[in-house]
């Protein structure tokens, strides 16, 4: 596969989940936290699906295109080893839905982010919430939830909190 080609199936897939994940937290009351703004696509594209929530941006510079700056008091720049740690008192709420993608061409340093995110992504998240992410993270109570029909295994991850039993 071309990597066009593979640069499309992870935008699709990205939105498919997205669309997804919107969809779950409908009853879920809390803000949005995209991690990783990038270009400001994602954002932009939550902000559609999500009129009406906060979406608070992390990442560690500016660069999105104009139309998609989130407005200064939602944004917070800096390492996010940093920020996300301290995250729920700049949300102010817990949060419905996570987005993260922050992932790199290297393996390593992906493995290392996914390991972080791994321990203070739970901390953030309301009952209910969700977590996409494109990268396979390890999180004590949350497991995979069903991915869109046509989103191949691996390209995203999204997360619930594993249903707890109730003992009798």
């Amino acid at each position: 596969m071309s990597r066009l080609d593979s640069f499309i199936r992870r935008l699709c897939a990205q939105r498919a989940c997205l669309d997804a994940a919107a969809a779950a937290i409908a009853a879920v009351p809390g803000p949005v936290l995209e991690v990783g703004l990038g270009n400001g696509r994602t954002f932009d594209h939550l902000r559609s699906l999500l009129p009406d929530r906060s979406i608070f941006v992390f990442d560690q510079r500016m660069a999105a295109h104009p139309d998609c700056v989130p407005d200064a008091d939602r944004l917070v720049l800096g390492d996010i080893r940093d920020t996300l740690p301290v995250a729920a008192a700049t949300v102010g709420a817990p949060v419905a839905l996570l987005h993260s993608d922050i992932g790199s061409g290297d393996s390593a340093a992906n493995e290392r982010i996914a390991a972080f995110l791994s321990g203070v992504l739970p901390l953030l998240m309301a009952e209910g919430g969700v977590i996409l992410s494109d990268q396979r993270l390890d999180m004590a109570g949350w497991s995979l939830l069903p991915l869109p029909a046509d989103v191949r295994p691996g390209r995203y991850f999204f997360y619930g909190r594993t249903p707890t039993e109730t003992v009798r």
